[in-house]
């Protein structure tokens, strides 16, 4: 099967970079979604799109679980995963969201944390993820809420789009918009299904910490940063520098953001 209609086609390579981008606020959202989620001493758990573990390393941290197992299709990510592991009760490996390697009924629970929105198909994914949980057990997902909920990229596209009309705002991605993913969570029979919103800071020490990850070309942001040219990126640069400062010397900034997140049991 292609890897070109997954993640790893969102120009997600570079676990260093991912880090810096959304690493550090994925490892905040972690434990909000895992508390809505609910983890139980001694369940199995499936991390599906563990990037570079913010959820994986955090569920041990919650409760005495018998194992986490973190799947992601981008093998650099699990290389620095694996690379950073200290727990026998993790492991990490490179596959498919929408072919898990596993047998039926295979853990307890499933998360899968800001990773549906980025493949096309993520009902397979969700579906797979139903499958390898038991009955009884719970499959739980967050992605980001991109077009409200998501200032700081939006603050990016927005003037990018304001300098450049013909650009795409790429803000209505899979799963994203109110009650998409309850409504696939029932489709595919789950029970008890409850889609609800999280919220986290991101705090920034000043603009370089705030606009220097983007220019790693790490992710859809930062393929767009990558491909302008050097005239555009410049004036993309100042124009958001005058936006993060808001008229105020630079300094440290908060931007409230949002991820949808849903969980069903399931049925026995």
């Amino acid at each position: 099967m292609p890897d070109s209609n997954t993640a790893a086609a969102a120009s997600f390579q570079n676990a260093e970079a991912y880090e810096q981008v959304m690493g550090r606020w994925s490892r905040r959202l972690a434990p909000l979604l895992i508390q809505f989620g609910g983890v139980s001493d001694g369940d199995r758990v499936l991390d599906l799109g563990c990037g570079t573990g913010s959820l994986t390393f955090t569920l041990p941290e919650i409760a005495n679980v018998a194992s986490v197992t973190g799947i992601d299709l981008t093998e650099s990510f699990v290389e620095f995963a694996r690379a950073h592991n200290t727990d026998p009760r993790i492991s990490f490996q490179s596959a498919d969201a929408r072919v898990i390697p596993f047998e039926d009924n295979s853990f307890d629970r499933a998360f899968s944390m800001l990773v549906l929105q980025f493949i096309p198909d993520a009902q397979r994914a969700v579906a797979e993820m139903r499958r390898v949980v038991r009955p009884g057990g719970t499959v739980t997902a967050a992605v980001w809420d991109d077009y409200s909920g998501l200032p700081f990229l939006r603050l990016i596209w927005e003037i990018a789009a304001v300098l450049d009309p013909s650009i795409v705002r790429p803000v209505f991605r899979p799963m994203s918009r109110p009650n998409e993913m309850a409504t696939l969570w029932n489709e595919l029979g789950l029970l008890d299904v409850e889609q609800t919103s999280l919220l986290i800071r991101m705090e920034f020490s000043c603009f370089d910490d705030y606009w220097l990850p983007f220019t790693r070309g790490e992710g859809p942001p930062g393929q767009f940063v990558a491909g302008l040219s050097d005239a555009a990126r410049s004036t993309l640069t100042e124009h958001l520098r005058r936006a993060y400062l808001a008229n105020l010397p630079d300094g440290p900034r908060s931007f409230a953001c949002v991820a949808w997140a849903c969980r069903g049991t399931v049925p026995s």
